[in-house]
Parts: structure tokens; C-alpha cells; sequence
């Protein structure tokens, strides 16, 4: 059984890693834009599952060229095993308050809204996942509850300056210089990290069928 991580987050895949994963990397490229009328929740699970099925289908793409006598492999080499025999992992993460989504700041000036948004406050960090293997596809939502500090304009302005909330969800980084502003979480740390492994762990051993757990399957439906 082979994983790929169809993400090009490098903190998904030192969690991953970390976690004691072998696996391998292939960036999905979807359109994220938001739907109208669509919940936090929807969002991150539907684009976690297109970007699981963008790097499925591309192995499959890859199998088939393969099994015409194309040497050309990519990445998802795999591919020549059977579809059965590689799982995709899709992951997306937004940062909610009040209900709203705050994605990754557009520049200095969004960064500084976004961390004055969350100062003093409690916000909800929400992964999307999703496992594909072959025709089965399963998935979850992962929610955590940040509470942040009040932060003064200096600290704000000091943060957007070390540049490290630039390119993730809510402006900050939970594992960097951003840990002094969080008393305290409520839920998973690598899920604010980018990535609940906990959760992956419990979906990759029902997909690959080691434990059936139909209530998963239930909340993969119902998201």
C-alpha cells in the first residue's frame, strides 16, 4: 500500500513524517473559491475531496499510459500496482470567526486585519480531510478551538514583520513565534498546524480496511 499527500504544504508533510508515515508528494491544483452559501465546514471537506480526486485521477492517468508502454512515470509510479494499492490524502484548512472564513492574507496590511480579528478572542481552526482509494472515497472534519491573547498594535506589527503568517490560513503559525500570543486550544495541535494526524491515523486504517468504522463513513456522507 502506498500514501501520496496531495498537498505541497511542507508542515502536512513534517507532520506526516514526524508521525512515521512513508508517503508521497503531489500537489493538487483545484479552484478554491468559496460557494455561495457555503458553510465552513463543506468547504474545507469539498475541496479536501477534489484535491484527493485531482491526484487520483492522475494516476490513474499515469497507470493507463503506463500499461500502453509509456516509461515516462512520474511521482505516482505506483499507479502500476493498481489503483487498490495507493491511497490519496487531501487535506484544507481555514480559520473561522464569527462565522467567517479567513484564508491566507493577500499582504502585510490583510495579515494585520486578520491577527486583529483574533486578538483577545476565541476562533475554530477547521480541517477538511480526505482518503481516496479507488472507487472509495472517505473523510472527516476536524475542528479546534484556538483562544488567542490580546494582542497590542507593536505585536501585531512585530508579528507581520518576522513574515511567518504569510502563506497560512488566519495570518499566523501556532508552532512558530505566534505560540506566545495561544494560552490555551481546545481539540487537536496538528490540526491548527495543518494536519490532524489522530484523524488520519483512524481513516487510514479503515480505508485500508484493518477496522470498519461505519460511523465514518456516515460523516463522510453527511459532510
Amino acid at each position: 500500500m502506498r500514501l501520496i499527500l496531495a498537498s505541497a504544504s511542507p508542515r502536512r508533510a513534517e507532520l506526516l513524517r514526524a508521525a512515521g508515515y512513508d508517503f508521497e508528494i503531489a500537489a493538487a491544483n483545484v479552484d478554491e473559491s468559496i460557494r455561495d452559501g457555503e458553510s465552513p465546514s463543506i468547504y474545507v471537506r469539498r475541496l479536501a475531496a477534489e484535491k484527493s480526486a485531482a491526484v487520483m485521477a492522475a494516476v490513474i492517468g499515469r497507470a493507463s499510459r503506463a500499461e500502453a508502454g509509456d516509461r515516462d512515470h512520474g511521482p505516482a509510479e505506483a499507479g502500476r500496482e493498481g489503483n487498490g494499492d495507493v491511497i490519496v490524502l487531501g487535506a484544507d484548512t481555514t480559520v473561522v470567526v464569527d462565522g467567517e472564513m479567513l484564508g491566507k492574507p493577500s499582504d502585510d496590511r490583510d495579515s494585520a486585519w486578520m491577527l486583529a480579528r483574533l486578538s483577545g478572542r476565541a476562533h475554530q481552526v477547521l480541517t477538511g480531510i480526505s482518503l481516496r482509494r479507488g472507487a472509495l472515497e472517505i473523510g472527516r472534519v476536524e475542528t479546534t478551538t484556538v483562544a488567542f491573547a490580546p494582542l497590542t498594535d507593536d505585536e501585531i506589527a512585530w508579528y507581520v514583520a518576522m513574515r511567518e503568517g504569510r502563506d497560512k490560513a488566519g495570518a499566523y503559525a501556532i508552532q512558530g513565534y505566534a505560540s506566545r500570543f495561544i494560552p490555551r486550544i481546545e481539540g487537536s495541535y496538528s490540526n491548527v498546524v495543518g494536519l490532524p494526524v489522530s484523524c488520519v491515523r483512524e481513516l487510514l486504517r479503515e480505508i485500508s480496511g484493518t477496522r470498519r468504522d461505519r460511523s465514518s463513513a456516515r460523516r463522510s456522507s453527511a459532510g
